[in-house]
């Protein structure tokens, strides 16, 4: 069964997205610790991100770099953090989330709530900036 990332890239459901290539695809996460948070998925479908090849892993994390400078240029903060957890949907993913403080990357905190628009606006702003 696709897994709710696979529907994404598939377009069956809506998602932010502000960045895509032949191979990933980022979006905005609709559970965020931190305006800007964004999840980096390669688009085929793999559990575990250490299942990955190593060239995967290599371009997943270099596709992440070029996603983490443009939220960077669109969200104040002072660095992008980055968090491999992977628990919470079985499909390789990064987390990149806008940081300030060490518990800004808090998996455990309150997660923020944001309007359509305000997300409609943030993944246009960041995807305008994408490079």
């Amino acid at each position: 069964m696709a897994t709710i990332f696979t529907k994404i890239i598939n377009r069956e459901i809506p998602a932010y997205i502000v960045a895509e290539d032949k191979n990933f695809i980022a979006f905005l996460d609709i559970n965020p610790l931190a305006e800007g948070h964004t999840l980096v998925v390669p688009k085929r479908e793999e559990d575990y991100i250490f299942d990955l090849s190593d060239l995967e892993v290599s371009e997943l994390i270099v596709f992440a770099k070029r996603v983490a400078k443009s939220i960077r240029e669109v969200v104040p903060c002072k660095r992008i953090g980055l968090s491999v957890i992977g628990l919470e949907v079985p499909h390789a993913h990064v987390h990149l989330v806008p940081l300030n403080n060490t518990s800004d990357i808090n998996f455990v905190k309150p997660k923020l709530t944001f309007t359509k628009q305000n997300y409609v606006e943030l993944a246009l702003k960041i995807s305008a900036v994408f490079k």
